[in-house]
């Protein structure tokens, strides 16, 4: 067990200039189950004055954390990675009762936080700059050279979402870390206890007090005044396209990597195996009940192969078990009634609109049963929303680029998948989709986590994955040294 640090009972406490702190105010945040509405525990409800003084922490510390040789900071980051597969099971039993994820999920979470934060240290250690002479260029010789290093931005704003609040938060604070930046860390309200356990972590592991900070409360009391304050050199945010684009407003001319919303399409081709594009599409689509930025959520389909395909669908659905997370089902309850509230609006306007229901279409208060739509038209809303639930809807088009149009007129860009045996074609529809990434045969989904993943459009700004991450975190620095021609 965790040493109790960071909690006293279930009250937790934040991560601050290396201390565990309340509410200057006194107050708290009570955080309950998804799943049955039992309280899990109280979080602090921070106030601007807490804000500033972590910031003011952070500004101090990264000073000397920037001294310290990335070899060694990597050690303290593959150190903190050995202590989380330590208590994997404790973390994995949080993100259970907090989020509504199943237990194997919650596992697999940390598993793989545990595989970044090593894949991050040795990565920072093999970042190491460059040396540019200048007679490349006209008119230069090699009197003229170029030491080109990277140097952090400061302190960074990391906001991490309520789907993966371990996964997703390590994949800012680890990279933030390594490029020698201080990190003052908001997690999401609902996620936040799991994620304060990475404070307690890297405390353990021997961070320097102030590097990494953790600021919890009511967004309408700190939001704003956390992405405007002058303290803050960057901001690395996951989380909804409205939320995104509000930063990107009010931010100012200030570093921003934004992971946001999506309407990942699937695209079927006459020539593909079905068995195993209706099983991606299943897993792509209801993984986590739906609720991630990267499931499958339309399906575009030739005409000609339509009715064998969702009749596959429908047949991997009804495998799919709906329950509670310590179970291990793999539907289990959204995050809220707000959330349910919204996909079933999706659902009872596609009915309303003449799409065909093949499954699904059941609810008890946040579970969502899975339900397919067969005959989505171009008015519904479930052919353009992002539902963050376990609904897919299957577009059937005559043509490829049909299909193509179909995907790109959407105000997203995160990803997209092609489904056929040819290699020629699948080629040239990934060149003409507007997305960051286009999977082959393959599901929608992130990573390898070394691999780049981005968003275009309404889907994200800057790209992420290890080396990406710590670049986007830095900044070049150049110092042009000037020798004597005399002794050349």
């Amino acid at each position: 067990m965790f040493s109790c640090i960071f909690r006293e009972g279930n009250i937790y406490k934040n991560l601050c200039g290396g201390q565990w702190t309340e509410s200057s105010a006194g107050e708290r945040i009570k955080i309950y189950s998804p799943v049955d509405d039992s309280l899990i525990g109280e979080i602090q409800a921070q106030t601007r004055a807490d804000v500033d003084f972590a910031i003011q922490n952070a500004k101090e510390a990264q000073k000397e954390w920037a001294k310290i040789p990335t070899s060694e900071r990597a050690d303290i980051i593959h150190k903190a990675a050995r202590i989380m597969e330590k208590y994997e099971e404790e973390i994995a039993d949080v993100l259970v009762k907090e989020i509504a994820k199943a237990k194997s999920s919650a596992i697999s979470e940390v598993k793989r936080t545990v595989d970044f934060m090593h894949f991050t240290a040795e990565t920072a250690k093999r970042m190491t700059g460059e040396t540019i002479y200048g007679d490349a260029f006209p008119g230069f010789d090699k009197t003229k050279i170029s030491l080109v290093e990277r140097v952090p931005l400061g302190v960074i704003l990391c906001i991490s979402p309520f789907n993966y609040p371990v996964n997703l938060s390590i994949s800012k604070i680890a990279p933030a870390l390594a490029g020698g930046n201080s990190v003052v860390f908001k997690p999401p309200t609902q996620g936040s206890i799991s994620a304060m356990y990475l404070g307690q972590i890297f405390c353990e592991a021997g961070l320097p007090g102030g590097v990494l900070n953790i600021v919890t409360g009511k967004g309408s009391e700190l939001g704003d005044y956390l992405i405007t304050h002058p303290g803050i050199d960057m901001i690395n945010f996951t989380g909804s396209t409205e939320v995104g684009q509000h930063i990107a407003k009010e931010a100012g001319m200030i570093p921003l990597l934004l992971e946001l919303g999506g309407k990942d399409a699937a695209i079927v081709l006459e020539d593909c195996d079905l068995d195993e594009t209706a099983q991606n599409i299943v897993k792509g689509a209801f993984n986590y009940s739906g609720q991630r930025c990267t499931a499958v959520k339309r399906v575009l389909v030739m005409e000609s192969i339509a009715d064998e395909l969702a009749s596959k669908i429908v047949a991997e659905v009804a495998k799919l078990t709906v329950g509670r997370p310590e179970d291990d089902a793999q539907i289990t309850p959204l995050i809220n009634d707000k959330a349910a509230d919204f996909v079933q609006e999706l659902i009872d306007d596609a009915i309303e609109k003449g799409a065909k229901l093949l499954i699904g279409n059941k609810r008890e208060k946040r579970y969502i049963w899975p339900t397919v739509f067969d005959y989505v038209t171009e008015d519904m809303r479930i052919a353009w929303e992002e539902p963050f639930g376990p609904v897919l809807p299957i577009m059937r088009v005559k043509t490829i680029e049909e299909a193509i149009d179909i995907s790109n007129k959407s105000e997203y860009g995160l990803q997209g998948c092609v489904f056929t045996k040819n290699i020629d074609k699948a080629f040239a529809i990934a060149q003409k989709l507007e997305v960051g990434t286009v999977q082959i045969n393959n599901k929608t989904e992130r990573g390898p986590d070394h691999f780049p993943f981005l968003g275009v459009k309404a889907s994200g700004l800057g790209t992420q994955g290890i080396r990406y991450s710590i670049e986007a975190m830095t900044r070049s620095k150049a110092i042009v040294i000037n020798l004597d021609k005399d002794f050349q």
